[in-house]
């Protein structure tokens, strides 16, 4: 979409009104506009992201560090994902036993870190997975001081009940794709199964955090309807993800998404969401590299996973610390948290 000087202007010029000055988010039409715009606008979009960010945020940025109970073997069908057990990635199901979760959890603390994150590799949590989580919190209530959130698939209301009882204090659950995209990205459930548990955590008094993925494939409409819908749903974080091709997998010869198109959606999604933790996820590092995850970081981005992920290597977590500190952005505290 070609447009005039001019023309790009205009659309920063109502969105610093809108969001800025206003508080209020950019709508699926006007995310498009944004999207669409030309790599010469990028500093000016960057810098009004990071203005949104300061001005309904605040300086602070958000550690989290994640570690994966169950890994591999999942029956779902999710095309970016290697841990599914429908498809030859090299992933293979693993169980991660108590005290090596309490030693994930202390050295995430020791990392500074608020928020620490279980995640099992399920369609959702059967009796079993529940009594393992319910043991490894149990035991790293007993040792470490930090925050637990679960990411553990879909739920019941039972089960998300039973979640509160234990004392989580966040759940993830990614809507993964716009519903028009989702089709095309998960076969094996719906956007609307996702939709549901998302609703239930919410409607419990957790705290909800809910993103997606980019660079799959989709259209800038369809990047543009996932940022609004998450807008709707209204999650406390949105953790954005950037596709890593994973080998074995249908979107493995998916090409990395280009590093402006990747900033572009960063500054989007916080014009979507000014009030929203947004949080560097998956793929960063291969999309963005250093420079990019300084920019995202200088571009609405106010949260950041240090380490490692799930079935991918991550930054080293003390490079990332350090750039926290070169950008004077204050770790946000656990106290503050709990």
């Amino acid at each position: 979409m070609n447009r005039t000087p001019a023309a790009a202007a205009d659309i920063l010029d109502a969105a610093r009104t809108q969001v800025l000055v206003g508080g209020v988010g950019l709508v699926e039409r006007q995310l498009v506009e944004v999207l669409s715009l030309p790599d010469a606008m990028l500093p000016d979009l960057l810098a009004l992201a990071h203005q949104v960010r300061f001005a309904w945020c605040g300086p602070e940025v958000e550690v989290e560090g994640i570690v994966s109970l169950k890994t591999g073997g999942c029956p779902e069908d999710c095309h970016f994902c290697s841990q599914s057990g429908q498809f030859t990635s090299p992933v293979r199901a693993v169980w991660l036993n108590i005290p090596e979760l309490v030693r994930a959890a202390r050295e995430t603390a020791d990392m500074g870190a608020s928020e620490f994150c279980i995640v099992a590799a399920v369609r959702g949590p059967d009796e079993r997975l529940l009594n393992q989580v319910q043991a490894g919190i149990e035991a790293i209530r007993a040792e470490v001081e930090i925050n637990i959130a679960c990411s553990l698939g879909m739920l019941t209301q039972e089960q998300v009940d039973r979640l509160v009882e234990m004392g989580v204090h966040r759940y993830n659950h990614n809507l993964e794709a716009a519903r028009s995209y989702f089709p095309q990205v998960v076969t094996t459930h719906t956007f609307e199964e996702r939709w549901e548990t998302c609703e239930m955590v919410r409607e419990a008094g957790l705290e909800l955090c809910c993103g997606g993925l980019v660079g799959m494939g989709e259209s800038l409409e369809q990047r543009a309807e996932l940022a609004a819908q998450l807008a709707e749903l209204q999650p406390h974080e949105v953790p954005l993800n950037f596709l890593n091709p994973r080998p074995g997998t249908p979107f493995g010869n998916l090409p990395v998404m280009d590093s402006a198109d990747a900033l572009r959606a960063v500054a989007a999604f916080r014009l979507a969401l000014p009030h929203t933790v947004l949080r560097y996820a998956g793929g960063r590092e291969l999309t963005l590299g250093a420079l990019g995850t300084r920019e995202g970081l200088l571009g609405g981005v106010n949260a950041v996973i240090v380490g490692n992920y799930l079935t991918t290597l991550g930054r080293d977590a003390d490079e990332d610390l350090a750039l926290l500190s070169d950008l004077q952005m204050p770790i946000k505290e656990l106290s503050k948290t709990l």
